[in-house]
């Protein structure tokens, strides 16, 4: 039968020990001087070379020559303690998995009082030292403290905060640690040459990594590809098949498909993975292995030389092409979706499944809201500007936040019949001459609104979003505005803003603000009007003004003040002007030109009803309603003798006589007399 490579060469001394220099030459140290402890406390990963550095303890201890660094290796001890020797008898080696209860702490105990057969020391080496319970540890505690001076114990156990803590104080703690790729290879490298068995460089990668750094599980590894090597050694393809490892085509395929964000070629992947047999956690987590490697290729560019990365020379040209095509923070992103993937994966009864999922959170960095999520769709966005291609709808429809908030044009849900796109005039519609005098009889009497009518008499007005439709410039108009430049208008418009402001600093004075509207604004004062009056007085305290003259100010830049009225005592305040806006109007009319005002004497019975009615006053904010279309004239126009000749007159300021206006009409319409 074959001996185990990691016991056929398992060193024999501190010089052979690979990759633990920090413990042996320490030890080396105080061998050479004489400075012998009576317990050492051994740590580290399982297969680092605990029970071995403990064993070339008690031969460097026990030597002729010794206590020395280098055993001769031609006396007794030496040989005996050798890893192919016979062992000692005054060397007791123990498994505390197995002896660990307090029956063989007393039986050790009462061992160790014996003096050393042939040897200077009489060493116990207590193996898996975490296993030993509580009262073992408790038996072994006071020969421990005080062993006797031919006594040393060496304890090695993978989990030192297991041991009884007074046991580790009277100990010498040497903490082990993994062999670093580059140690581990020139050790692979000389067992390799010692077997002669021819293999392929790109072997060692494999091999190293499937060991994760234990020496002995390493060896084992290579141990069982030497087993079934061919005529031609061990061979890449070979160690594929044999460890399990993920094709390299598919990590790379998949690689690619991730940086071209093309969803086919990456589920294409997963299927092939599928029909080949591959598990898909072992995908995932050799695809997490590449992505650490690009990330450190992209972040450190001598990654490769170093020794960071370990791939063959064909591999890593492929793979510094990848780190190339792929940014920093997308790397960052899927690697961290396949390492939450690989937790989720564990006992999973669908792993494709998973697989896949991760594969969609990979390829949509739309539906996630974290900032990894922003960086990779920017990274993608640059990627393909650079690349010279445009962007697709999907990510053109998704912006940065900031952007969002600037949108090019107002976007409408509800079009009136004004702003609907003109269509073309029937045939017996009427000439252009009797359309002007229609929008002139809508417009309102303000002169803005006279300077706003077109120039063509056959073209409709421009139709004007609604205040509440929100244009862009007034959206922009408050973040830079200062007292006395916002209108009313304007505050109405980002009044959820401001509750969302005051919502920071008082939760109970937004809730007053529930049905608080802006009245006006007068200089930097800005002039609410509430429908309840106990609430108006509430909202017009200092604690509660100041508050929403704070929000005001963190919304738009300046200093306000605030002032809250009931609505009821508004209303009263402005009903005495009222009657006053018919005066007002007057002017308007009567810089009319005579031509509009020659016109206006074919009217319809219904457009004279409409200004007998009287015009509504001008709103507070001085912006003129928006113009309706005008109607189509009917086929025959009516008689000019059945038009009111006082309809398009201003409404009388005299009260007539409500049976002196009925005796008129019917003496002028009926031929009536009154009969005397």
């Amino acid at each position: 039968m074959a001996l185990a490579l990691y016991r056929k060469y398992r060193p024999a001394t501190f010089a052979e020990v690979v990759g633990q220099e920090h413990v042996t030459e320490p030890l080396r140290t105080a061998l050479a001087a004489g400075r012998i402890n009576h317990a050492y406390l051994f740590s580290g990963p399982r297969g680092c070379g605990k029970t071995s550095s403990a064993r070339i303890m008690a031969r460097s201890l026990n030597c002729v020559q010794g206590p020395t660094p280098d055993p001769c290796g031609e006396c007794g001890p030496c040989k005996a303690l050798a890893p192919e020797g016979p062992g000692s008898v005054d060397v007791t080696e123990l498994d505390a998995a197995s002896h660990g209860g307090v029956d063989d702490a007393r039986e050790l105990r009462d061992r160790a009082f014996y003096a050393p057969a042939e040897s200077r020391y009489r060493v116990f080496i207590i193996d898996e030292a975490h296993m030993v319970t509580t009262q073992g540890f408790n038996a072994l505690l006071k020969i421990v403290e005080e062993p006797p001076e031919h006594l040393i114990f060496i304890f090695a156990t993978t989990e030192p905060d297991k041991v009884l803590t007074t046991i580790r104080s009277r100990t010498h703690h040497y903490p082990f640690r993994l062999i670093p790729p580059s140690a581990m290879r020139e050790l692979l490298e000389r067992n390799i040459a010692a077997e002669g068995v021819p293999v392929e460089p790109a072997v060692f990668p494999l091999v190293i990594r499937a060991g994760g750094g234990s020496a002995r599980d390493t060896q084992s590894v290579l141990d069982q590809l030497l087993a079934g090597a061919g005529p031609d050694g061990v061979t890449y393809d070979r160690a594929v098949a044999l460890l399990g490892v993920t094709d390299v085509a598919l990590i790379d395929g998949m690689v690619d498909a991730l940086a071209a964000d093309d969803a086919k070629a990456v589920f294409g992947t997963v299927d092939r993975l599928a029909e080949a047999g591959h598990d898909p956690r072992r995908f995932a987590s050799d695809l997490l292995d590449r992505l650490r490697d690009l990330i450190l290729l992209r972040s450190v560019p001598d990654a490769a030389n170093n020794g960071m990365v370990s791939a063959p020379e064909e591999q890593l040209s492929r793979m510094v092409g990848q780190a190339e095509r792929l940014k920093p923070g997308t790397l960052t992103r899927y690697a961290e979706i396949i390492h939450n993937g690989l937790l989720e994966m564990r006992g999973a009864t669908a792993p494709r499944l998973l697989l896949e999922l991760l594969c969609a959170r990979m390829l949509l960095p739309e539906v996630a809201d974290d900032e990894r999520a922003l960086v990779q769709r920017l990274e993608r966005l640059e990627r393909r500007v650079t690349a010279g291609g445009a962007a697709p709808a999907g990510d053109a429809g998704a912006p940065a936040p900031g952007a969002a908030a600037q949108p090019a044009t107002p976007e409408r849900t509800f079009q009136r019949p004004s702003q609907r796109p003109e269509r073309p005039d029937p045939p017996a519609a009427a000439p252009p001459q009797q359309a002007e005098p229609d929008a002139t009889r809508q417009a309102p009497p303000a002169p803005q609104a006279q300077q706003a009518q077109p120039s063509a008499p056959a073209q409709r007005p421009a139709p004007r979003p609604e205040p509440e439709a929100a244009a862009p410039a007034a959206e922009s108009a408050p973040a830079s505005s200062a007292p006395g430049q916002v209108d009313a208008a304007a505050l109405r418009q980002y009044w959820p803003q401001l509750l969302a402001a005051v919502r920071k600093l008082s939760r109970s004075t937004e809730a007053m603000l529930t049905n608080a509207t802006v009245h006006s604004v007068e200089g930097s004062t800005v002039v609410l009007t509430h429908t309840a009056e106990p609430l108006a007085r509430r909202l017009a305290e200092p604690r509660n003004a100041d508050c929403i003259a704070t929000a005001l100010g963190q919304l738009i830049s300046g200093e306000w003040t605030v002032r809250c009225v009931h609505a009821g005592a508004v209303k009263a305040a402005s009903a005495p002007g009222a009657g006053q806006a018919p005066a007002a109007q007057a002017p308007a009319r009567q810089e009319r030109p005579p031509q509009q005002e020659q016109q206006r004497s074919y009217l319809r019975p219904s457009a004279s009803a409409e200004q007998a009615q009287g015009r509504r006053p001008a709103p507070a904010t001085g912006e003129p309603d928006i113009p309706l279309p005008p109607e189509p004239d009917d086929e025959e126009p009516y008689p000019e003798a059945e038009v009111s000749p006082d309809a398009s007159a201003a409404p009388p300021s005299v009260p007539v006589d409500p049976d002196e206006a009925a005796h008129r009409l019917l003496s002028d319409h009926l031929g009536a007399r009154p009969i005397d």
